[in-house]
């Protein structure tokens, strides 16, 4: 969901484990030369989830890295597919009163720009909800943690699931 921390819990993730960190929304921006909103406006929805899932296609092969996707890449299903045949994926669970809290005053998210965002969001937890746990190998609850706490939670799930060694971890970080 929109605001429940991918790109900053992702970018401090990418950091323990010495992975490059990409976020698929900046990486379409950087594509399109503008921004997503822009783009929205002008194009609508259904050419951004089309630019937005063949990035995401191209970013999932390659090297290693931790990748932040936008909210909405689950809405097709070739992006759930993808996703969780190609990578580890791992749903950053937030209620919508909780992300309203959060993007109470953000103005940049083009979904949330209605006279009610409070409901909107409960309407896209209604929608996207299920596909998020479909697709995900790990549903970590957020709720209010800190991003040190919420990213160490993630690591604990992945080298429990031994997706991650501790030792590899470690070995990376030059200890």
């Amino acid at each position: 969901m929109p605001g429940a921390g991918k790109s900053t819990a992702g970018r401090q993730l990418a950091a323990h484990l010495h992975l490059p960190f990409v976020d698929c929304d900046t990486e379409i921006e950087r594509r399109l030369g503008t921004s997503i909103r822009s783009f929205f406006e002008q194009q609508g929805e259904a050419a951004f989830r089309d630019i937005e899932e063949q990035v995401l296609a191209e970013l999932l092969n390659g090297e290693p890295k931790v990748l932040a996707t936008g909210g909405g890449a689950v809405l097709r299903e070739n992006n759930r597919r993808a996703l969780r045949e190609r990578s580890t994926v791992v749903y950053l669970r937030a209620l919508p009163e909780e992300l309203f809290r959060r993007l109470r005053h953000d103005r940049q998210r083009p979904l949330l720009q209605v006279a009610d965002p409070l409901k909107r969001l409960r309407d896209l937890f209604g929608e996207r909800d299920p596909l998020y746990a479909e697709t995900a190998h790990f549903t970590i609850e957020t709720g209010r943690p800190s991003i040190s706490a919420l990213v160490n939670m993630v690591l604990m799930q992945l080298e429990l699931a031994g997706v991650v060694t501790v030792e590899r971890r470690e070995a990376k970080a030059g200890r």
